[in-house]
């Protein structure tokens, strides 16, 4: 494996979110609507505040977890990506369009997978029919399949046909082997051409696919001066009159290829052409990115027109709150570490430290990356309100490890002022433009964590006094470590304990530089940052009374710090309420942390299935503690359904308030019921070793949960 792939992983996944942002506002509009509105349509259509949560970035990014979650480990198989989907996946809200059953392709696969009707016959033409079957979703999830496999599309087209074929059939599937073919091949082959014939040779030569792509093909080459006639051939022969369905793959694919085409290589050009086509602009835009992110690299892709308004975040609609706070250099590390490890091969440094021991951390290894670091500066009381002018500017100059590091540049400044270079760890409804596929988050950090960073003064620099710091949202204090000296042209490494603390929401964690000097006003303050990143065990309580509701535009509200599956969940008089018709899940906390004694002060209001979760790895991946029918207790294992490890008599009643504290250390789950042990279990077949934290009903029932105390052991 090549080390220059993991820049073009970087690329190829940045082009993808800068596709998808760009199609998104215009998304479902026809060819003469964009060319009334904007005629030629170059740029961003939105200035975004935050960019919500997208059904084309969240399926590529979770299904592919499928390779470590799976029972086949890298003989990747249908129903390994079907788990995913389930683990993964809100029930029938955000992450994707849920339009009914039959309606939505997705929607209809779901549920077919749902009620025991496994992968591939989940999204096949048997099932579902060829209307549902072949709509465009077999593609726009796909990208990742070509980027895990980087220089191998006979893999990639293995994968894909496996992925696609759990919600697609058909078609579907066709489209799905061919995009992420293309975009393996174009890690090596920079001919348009070429490229396209690649991902042909992996599709029968007689599909409507297959002869869509080449009708296409033969009319760019005999017609190479006009893509606006090209779409008029398009539109004649290959438009949405023609295909049944509410977004068929095939007069998609048809613009995909006029793009690819037409572009002329050229990343701008490629994307603004396949976007003013029209139809399903966001999945078609996201798709011709990813391959044209991949064959040109980072220097073919515009930073300040496209990457700077993405400044490296994306939001995400999963079930794992803390993953859908994510930047794209995780996502494209992610991918990389499981390339290599499919590949056999272990990833080079820096690289695999990074992926191994910090794959979260802001490390700005990939040229241009900022990991959506922000900045701000705390005036002094009395102070003059200052124009101020912000820069974060990636640099390969010095860097703490690795070779690159990020520079920051405010002015002007006062002296005594502090300046907040940090990474957001908690956002909230206003932070975004809209409420796109519904996001709901959980923190990225905790008190009893232990944040780290580097701080650095160029020689032509700002000495100053600076240190680690987080933030309580609900509070708005600053919790700072120990000040240290910055001096020139040393890099100094810090570390920080957040203290342990009750009903604290932490939505910042940086560094804080307080600026030295004489006089009012100073030109700039410069300084480098590198390797921003917590471990550790929290040490906290999570207290309800504190929480809020989150609301966002239309219908979309949720409790904060909490990400739902499905069922009712409400605040009333201090306390969490969840309740379902059958069953009702509610997460939070991280998905990686390993060892800890979570303690749930829970009270059963009605029903017998009384339920706190441990090691949540998702919607089919969990431990449970339950206070069950019978007057029994039981430890749990969310296995793609819930099944007794042990089980013991325990009288419980309605009404009254537990404490059930359960510990997770390594294979061993301990329950405790009001400071009493009641069992204690080791799980032998494959244990989940990592996970959050949560509350569940079964069968109509409904709890109260005042706080939930999480610590390490």
């Amino acid at each position: 494996m090549k080390q220059e792939y993991i820049e073009k992983i970087y690329a190829g996944w940045l082009a993808k979110i800068i596709g998808i942002r760009l199609g998104v506002p215009i998304e479902g509009w026809t060819y003469e609507k964009i060319q009334n509105i904007f005629g030629e349509l170059d740029h961003y259509p939105v200035n975004y505040q935050e960019f919500a949560a997208d059904d084309d970035s969240n399926g590529p990014l979770f299904f592919l977890k499928a390779l470590e979650d799976g029972r086949h480990g890298f003989e990747l198989k249908a129903q390994d990506v079907a788990e995913a989907l389930l683990n993964y996946a809100p029930f029938e809200h955000g992450f994707f369009w849920w339009g009914g059953y039959g309606t939505s392709t997705e929607h209809t696969a779901y549920l077919n997978l749902r009620n025991g009707i496994p992968a591939p016959r989940s999204g096949s033409i048997e099932q579902n029919g060829a209307t549902a079957a072949e709509q465009i979703g077999g593609q726009i999830f796909i990208d990742t399949w070509g980027l895990v496999s980087p220089g191998n599309p006979n893999q990639a087209a293995r994968f894909a046909e496996q992925a696609a074929s759990v919600t697609h059939g058909g078609n579907g599937i066709y489209g799905g082997i061919f995009v992420a073919a293309c975009i393996a091949y174009a890690f090596e082959e920079q001919d348009m051409h070429k490229i396209i014939e690649k991902g042909l040779s992996y599709i029968p030569k007689d599909c409507e696919y297959a002869r869509v792509v080449c009708a296409v093909t033969a009319y760019h080459d005999a017609h190479p001066e006009n893509w606006r006639d090209c779409f008029q051939y398009i539109f004649e022969n290959f438009g949405y009159d023609r295909y049944p369905g509410v977004c068929h793959i095939i007069p998609n694919i048809a613009v995909m290829i006029l793009g690819l085409l037409y572009g002329e290589g050229d990343f701008d050009r490629t994307l603004n052409i396949t976007n003013m086509c029209g139809w399903d602009t966001d999945c078609n835009v996201g798709n011709v990115a990813t391959i044209m992110g991949v064959r040109n690299g980072l220097k073919g892709i515009n930073y300040e027109k496209w990457r700077a308004p993405v400044h490296d975040f994306l939001a995400c609609s999963s079930v794992v709150g803390s993953l859908n706070i994510m930047d794209i250099p995780f996502g494209a590390t992610y991918i990389a570490k499981l390339a290599w490890a499919v590949a056999g091969e272990e990833l080079p440094e820096p690289w695999r430290q990074i992926a191994e021991e910090r794959i979260d951390s802001c490390h700005f290894e990939y040229p241009g990356s900022t990991h959506s670091i922000r900045l701000r500066t705390d005036t002094l009381a009395g102070s003059p309100d200052l124009n101020r002018e912000y820069a974060l500017i990636n640099t390969d100059e010095s860097a703490a490890t690795g070779l690159r590091s990020l520079k920051l540049m405010v002015k002007p400044t006062i002296p005594g002022e502090c300046i907040y270079a940090y990474r957001k760890t908690y956002y909230t409804p206003e932070d975004f433009h809209d409420s796109r596929y519904d996001p709901s988050f959980s923190p990225l950090l905790y008190p009893g964590q232990t944040i780290h960073g580097s701080a650095y003064a160029p020689l032509y620099g700002s000495e100053g006094i600076v240190s680690l710091y987080v933030r309580d949202a609900h509070t708005g204090m600053i919790y700072e470590g120990e000040r240290y000296s910055l001096k020139k042209q040393e890099w100094l490494t810090m570390e920080y304990t957040i203290p342990a603390l009750e009903g604290a929401l932490l939505d910042e964690m940086g560094f804080c530089f307080r600026v030295e000097g004489e006089g009012n006003e100073l030109p700039e303050f410069l300084a480098l940052i590198d390797d921003l990143y917590a471990d550790g065990t929290p040490d906290y309580v999570l207290d309800f009374s504190k929480e809020s509701v989150e609301v966002w535009p239309g219908l979309h509200r949720e409790i904060s710090q909490m990400t739902k599956l499905k069922g009712l969940m409400y605040l009333e008089k201090g306390y969490l309420h969840l309740s379902g018709s059958d069953f009702a899940e509610a997460y939070t906390g991280r998905h990686d942390w390993k060892d800890y004694c979570a303690e749930f002060a829970v009270t059963p209001f009605i029903g017998e299935h009384v339920m706190v979760n441990v090691r949540v790895q998702g919607a089919i991946r969990s431990y449970a503690a339950g206070l069950l029918p019978g007057n029994r207790a039981a430890i749990l294992k969310n296995d793609n359904g819930y099944r007794i490890l042990q089980e013991i008599s325990f009288v419980w009643e309605t009404g009254k308030e537990y404490h059930i504290a359960v510990t997770v250390k390594e294979n061993r789950i301990s329950m405790e019921v009001d400071g009493k042990t009641l069992i204690t279990v080791m799980d032998e077949e494959h244990p989940y070793l990592l996970g959050s934290v949560g509350l569940s009903v079964q069968n109509g029932t409904h709890l109260a949960c005042r706080s939930i105390a999480v610590r390490g052991i």
